[in-house]
């Protein structure tokens, strides 16, 4: 459990303290009201339990304020965006963060994904993601152990030859122009985003600049085996486990697959980047 997580229960307990306190009911009074174990008022109150929704509407109702039943209940709901701060998990460098997600993908099924400003790991040359790490680690001021987090970048790579295993993958045409690298090397990687399209694990699909969009382009996101979703912010990873959650980043990842060009389209908007590239 992330600290980050678990500190989000136990500010959410000092409130369910606070509205028994001011109720003026002692926690085995306030335990017998609601038919429950001490133990349990007191775990919910120390953070070391996680309430359900019908814990905390009991727990309004018990206290005399179902008002703030709702409250409770989004203050629960925020536990479910489970926060992980980069600058924790960089703290002994990028591989671990890596290791972590070869794990992820490898008992990952399938998985729809979108990025609008970056080629997605999944797809990276070793070279273009030496120069993503490198650079991300002087910006968070991590240890330095690009080589080792680049090895293990690409040993999440490994998934896309597995059979049984699906990724849908959409991504804002602006990503291939960002040069964040040299020119030969984001040439490079496109050349490797031509050879995933045609792969059975793979459905490529790139979002075109100028096209009619059902909505704005968005953040990137990552939607799991449609059970939870995983995006990042400069400063945080954030999870999403709840099913409305997973249901909303699903439906904004069909209206940007619906803009989407696929097989010989995807293929020229790669060709007129490349072109551009080698032509500067």
């Amino acid at each position: 459990m992330s600290t980050d997580f678990q500190s989000a229960r136990v500010a959410l307990g000092a409130r369910l303290r606070e509205l028994r306190v001011e109720a003026g009911l002692t926690g085995k009074e306030l335990a017998e009201r609601l038919a429950w174990q001490r133990s349990k008022v007191s775990r919910l109150e120390t953070g070391k339990q996680t309430a359900s929704a019908a814990d905390l509407m009991a727990w309004a109702a018990a206290v005399g304020a179902p008002s703030q039943g709702p409250d409770l209940e989004s203050r629960r709901r925020g536990l479910e965006s489970q926060q992980r701060s980069w600058r924790r998990q960089l703290s002994a460098g990028h591989r671990p963060v890596q290791d972590r997600y070869v794990v992820e993908y490898q008992r990952t099924a399938t998985m729809r994904g979108y990025e609008a400003t970056v080629i997605p790991g999944l797809f990276q040359t070793p070279q273009y993601a030496r120069h993503l790490l490198a650079q991300n680690a002087a910006l968070m001021r991590s240890p330095r152990d690009t080589d080792e987090a680049v090895a293990a970048r690409m040993r999440r790579q490994e998934v896309l030859y597995e059979v049984g295993k699906l990724f849908r993958v959409l991504i804002w045409e602006g990503a291939l122009h960002t040069l964040i690298c040299p020119r030969d090397v984001m040439a490079g990687q496109l050349d490797r985003l031509v050879g995933l399209i045609g792969m059975s694990t793979v459905e490529l699909g790139l979002v075109p600049l100028g096209a009619p969009m059902p909505l704005t382009p968005k953040h990137g996101f990552w939607i799991f085996d449609e059970e939870r979703v995983i995006v990042e912010t400069i400063n945080t990873e954030l999870q999403y486990d709840s099913a409305d959650d997973v249901a909303l980043y699903g439906r904004v990842w069909d209206q940007l697959a619906e803009a989407a060009a696929y097989g010989p389209r995807a293929h020229r908007l790669i060709a007129r980047a490349r072109a551009q590239v080698q032509a500067a």
